[in-house]
């Protein structure tokens, strides 16, 4: 196993993919918060992380994307709540920065001994 397939490497590559969806999925559904009908999508983000982490580097990501169970909808069947949203939005931008911050740090450690050692 080389360290690019490490598992280290490749848990913070699905941690970001993973982080990377949910973005996209929050995106879509501040987008149809006018559409009559519209529910609110998502996936379980701990489940598909676990099963990402499982399975072989660089296997498809594939969480189960479904309207997400629970949520008061209003007269017009939406149930897209902005402030709901907003704080996923918050939340997922955080981790995000979280993973490149760790991967990073992972690399510039692999740097660091292809150059002879010293300080990370």
């Amino acid at each position: 196993m080389s360290w690019m397939t490490g598992s280290y490497v490749h848990d913070l590559q699905s941690f970001l993919g993973l982080n990377d969806l949910r973005q996209t999925l929050i995106a879509a559904n501040i987008a149809n918060m006018d559409t009559p009908g519209y529910k609110t999508l998502g996936f379980n983000f701990h489940q598909a992380l676990a099963e990402a982490e499982a399975g072989p580097a660089g296997a498809q990501l594939d969480p189960r994307v479904a309207p997400v169970a629970g949520l008061l909808a209003r007269p017009d069947g939406n149930n897209v709540s902005m402030d709901q949203q907003g704080l996923l939005m918050a939340r997922t931008q955080l981790e995000y920065h979280l993973g490149i911050a760790l991967l990073t740090k992972e690399f510039h450690g692999i740097q660091a001994a292809i150059n002879g050692g010293g300080a990370f």
